[in-house]
């Protein structure tokens, strides 16, 4: 079976996950062009993918629409600026391209529909990059949750305590602000606020937030705080903060039901604190807590190899268009009050 081949937009950061995604993932797929508008980022991740796959030669652009056009391309993955997501992957569909989008999908409710419709009308697939709902932790706690193992669920805790100084800010001048970013909420929360509400059951009914910037000389918020009632009747609780003193404090998801209480915490939502249910099961004795080196975890392998299996198999992938936008709804919601 041929390899799906992969291309890249934007080589910041975040896209050296990509590039290790690919790498872990290179008996199903291969990664052929990268793009960015700073050629020596895009240099940069192919030595990182070169250096690491041997035999390989990958492609550099400035111009994704001419890499679009030049390639033989099959998937894209975007990961440009929060505020280019949309565009991006709006090109990308048009030009017959599946598309795995870092998270958000769009700065706007309008900009995801469109992408999910385009994937729609063109028959493509549409991934959106929430990769921590693949951590060992949360797939466990998840199991409990379609178990119905808590119960009544009362109530769940985001809590996304870290620091991020000016100098973060400074050396990329679109981060904090509302165009092409957004703040804390946007930025920082917005993979804890996914796994909030995967896990509550329910349609959020309304969102109430109180927010503001403190420390940090940007144009949106450095610490917020979200209220959510869900439809089902359970209230959802979000705390995001880049103003923690001196370092990183905590990720941590807490999920409490009349018969039972989970908090998972780490660096990524990586290890379970707690783990108590009124009955037991097989599994409950399982250390699925894991080992991560940064914020962005592990979760970038299983993505890309289930974004593989839904083109294989034509099927919706785990987190498709539909469930990126979720999280996206909350705090576009909250960031109207």
């Amino acid at each position: 079976m041929s390899k799906i081949n992969f291309a890249i937009i934007g080589c910041g950061r975040i896209s050296k996950n990509h590039i290790e995604a690919l790498i872990n993932n290179s008996d199903d797929c291969k990664l052929v062009a990268l793009c960015d508008i700073v050629e020596n980022k895009a240099i940069e991740r192919k030595k990182q993918y070169e250096n690491s796959i041997e035999g390989t030669s990958v492609k550099v652009y400035t111009d994704y629409i001419q890499m679009l056009k030049n390639e033989k391309i099959d998937v894209v993955s975007i990961c440009t600026e929060s505020g280019y997501h949309a565009n991006n992957a709006i090109d990308c569909l048009n030009h017959g391209k599946h598309v795995l989008i870092e998270k958000p999908m769009a700065l706007s409710l309008e900009d995801a529909d469109k992408i999910i419709e385009l994937g729609k009308e063109k028959n493509l697939k549409v991934g959106v990059c929430h990769q921590n709902r693949f951590n060992p932790p949360i797939q466990k706690l998840r199991r409990a949750v379609e178990e119905g193992r808590f119960g009544k669920i009362i109530n769940g805790t985001a809590r996304i305590l870290w620091t991020r100084d000016q100098n973060y800010y400074d050396q990329a001048p679109w981060r904090g602000t509302k165009d092409l970013d957004g703040g804390t909420l946007m930025n920082q929360c917005i993979h804890n606020i996914d796994l909030l509400q995967w896990m509550m059951g329910s349609e959020v009914e309304n969102v109430h937030c109180e927010r503001g910037t403190f420390l940090r000389n940007i144009e949106m918020e450095d610490f917020g705080a979200i209220l959510i009632r869900f439809k089902n009747g359970s209230i959802g609780i979000v705390e995001g903060s880049a103003c923690v003193y001196p370092k990183n404090l905590e990720e941590t998801l807490s999920i409490f039901g009349e018969n039972g209480t989970v908090v998972i915490g780490g660096l990524a939502v990586n290890k379970i604190k707690t783990w108590q249910f009124a009955d037991e099961r097989n599994y409950d004795k399982e250390d699925d807590s894991t080992e991560v080196d940064s914020v962005y975890g592990k979760g970038h392998t299983p993505l890309y190899r289930d974004f593989v299996g839904a083109i294989r198999n034509n099927r919706e992938p785990y987190i498709s268009g539909e469930e990126g936008k979720k999280a996206l709804n909350i705090i576009l919601e909250a960031y109207k009050n």
